[in-house]
């Protein structure tokens, strides 16, 4: 764009077309609202295009071009306001197409609820009119309206959330979005992908258009590949599932063949949504299927992404999973395309995340990853997992030992305790029992529980578990006060992070949290 505004002030003919054909769709829904006449915000917006060539060159920074233009659009519009009278006339009608087959009773129903629509988007305060008007109907980016309408992102989104909860009170429908799609774009085939068996339950309950997969994964546990969907990487992953969470080799295997062949026929749907949250759980999730659409051929495919880490009223938003089934409504539509830049760094992440080498993982924390605005702080999460320089404990076991010394017994208080505090990560209940039972574990255990020595898997549940009580070992709290450093305790212990496998006693890659960052053991600190 601003090269268009560039050539445009040197006359050239080319760059002016194209900020016409940019621009024309955002000035007539503004020029709209105003007149309330088709034709004369026709004229309108010709003629604020002719003011704006004549004074192009007194725009000093052509960022302001959108706010600019959009302030001159209304001045105009208030010029015809001033010397004109003019009768309504309705923003849509519907016109049937020559041999249409539709009954007229069909066709009378929709259009009474073109009618119903738009008189309840005539309704809106201006601010959420316009912007529904740009994002719905004119089909602008969350980031293009914000520019011409001179706010910010989050507030554009307060906008359109708030006005999707007035439309779907005021029209009686479960969900504003749907409707639109199928008056406007013939019901689009649409697959919706999510991060969990919850949300994709809600989103089946409420009416949300279109088929739902949900991807069951646990890409931030055990070991990964960049190409997860090769036999001996899957057989190696699923072997180590079963042995740490108890997950059944053949149930794993089968369930990511199930919903990779879903994946493969992507190309039936016209848009696909990906739904995921701020935390490493989804980021991981996030970050693989944009490797894997960036190899394939799109096609008409649509790439959509709704990317939340907060929701209007929770205070400790831990993910979609929180919302019921109408909060999950008001999300519909608030998506954005998917587009190269996105694409490009999810896979750069994934990559990364999957890679044996600990400088390609710094170097996610190093990145412009501003596309993928959740990306940074999960990942650093991740890396905050290894062993470190300070005690040898990653931060899951730093975190749920001061939990533990600061008065907390029980295991599932405990682990409500630390998922609130290590919210980014996204941590669930199996994975938290894996490394519970780890610190319990041995001579030199770090933690001791009373009664049995199980822990709740996949597979077994333990009887009156929530009533076991822990504490800290005189070893764990001398390396709580950094007296001693676990690393030598740890047995032959191996863990997985993404794809280091961080070995036993003397693990040779550390995380300094002061720094940010992943050190060599001998290096200085």
């Amino acid at each position: 764009m601003f090269q268009w505004i560039e050539e445009a002030r040197r006359g050239s003919a080319e760059a002016q077309e194209s900020l016409v054909r940019h621009f024309t769709g955002m000035a007539l829904a503004v020029a709209y609202d105003k007149l309330q006449d088709q034709h004369l915000a026709e004229d309108a917006v010709q003629e604020a295009f002719t003011e704006v060539f004549a004074n192009l060159h007194k725009l000093q920074d052509p960022r302001r071009f959108p706010g600019w233009f959009k302030v001159i659009v209304e001045r105009q519009c208030y010029r015809d306001l001033r010397r004109k009278q003019f009768q309504t006339l309705p923003l849509h009608e519907v016109e049937l197409a020559a041999g249409d087959q539709r009954s007229l009773e069909s066709v009378v129903e929709k259009r009474e609820m073109i009618g119903q629509l738009h008189a309840t988007i005539a309704d809106l305060p201006p601010g959420m009119r316009i912007a529904v008007q740009l994002y719905y109907f004119q089909g602008y980016s969350l980031r293009e309206i914000s520019q011409y309408l001179d706010i910010s992102l989050p507030a554009l989104k307060k906008r359109l959330f708030d006005a999707r909860l007035k439309l779907k009170n005021t029209l009686h429908v479960a969900d504003f979005v749907s409707v639109f799609t199928d008056l406007y774009e013939g019901g689009r085939r649409m697959l919706h992908i999510v991060n969990g068996d919850s949300v994709g339950d809600k989103l089946k309950q409420g009416n949300i258009q279109g088929d739902i997969l949900v991807w069951r994964e646990l890409y931030s546990f055990g070991p990964v590949f960049t190409k997860m969907d090769v036999p001996d990487h899957r057989r190696t992953r699923a072997q180590y599932l079963e042995q740490t969470l108890g997950i059944p080799q053949k149930e794993y295997i089968g369930t990511c063949e199930a919903q990779e062949r879903k994946l493969q026929d992507f190309q039936q749907y016209d848009e696909i949504v990906l739904w995921f949250e701020h935390d490493l759980f989804d980021q991981t999730m996030l970050s693989y299927l944009l490797h894997w659409f960036k190899e394939q051929s799109l096609g008409n495919t649509k790439l959509s992404l709704l990317c939340i880490g907060a929701y209007p009223g929770i205070e400790l938003f831990r993910g979609l999973g929180q919302l019921s089934t109408e909060q999950l409504e008001t999300l519909s539509g608030t998506w954005h395309t998917i587009g190269e830049q996105e694409l490009m760094l999810g896979s750069m992440l994934w990559e990364a995340y999957t890679s044996d080498l600990p400088e390609k993982h710094q170097r996610m924390l190093e990145v412009d990853s501003s596309a993928l605005p959740f990306a940074r702080a999960a990942f650093a999460a991740h890396l905050a997992r290894l062993p470190s320089v300070n005690n040898g404990l990653g931060i899951i076991e730093q975190t749920t030992l001061e939990a533990v010394a600061g008065g907390i017994h029980k295991p599932h208080e405990l682990f409500r305790k630390v998922g609130d505090q290590l919210h980014t990560l996204g941590m669930g209940d199996l994975e938290f029992w894996y490394y519970l039972a780890k610190l319990t574990e041995g001579p030199d255990s770090l933690l001791v529980i009373d009664g049995t020595a199980l822990f709740p898997d996949f597979k077994l549940a333990v009887p009156h578990f929530q009533d076991r009580v822990l504490q800290v070992t005189s070893l764990g709290r001398e390396v709580l006060a950094g007296k001693s450093d676990y690393a030598p305790y740890t047995g032959t212990t191996d863990k997985w992070v993404g794809g280091l496998l961080v070995r036993g006693k003397a693990p040779s890659w550390r995380w300094n949290p002061e720094r940010k960052s992943i050190v060599r053991m001998g290096e200085s600190d």
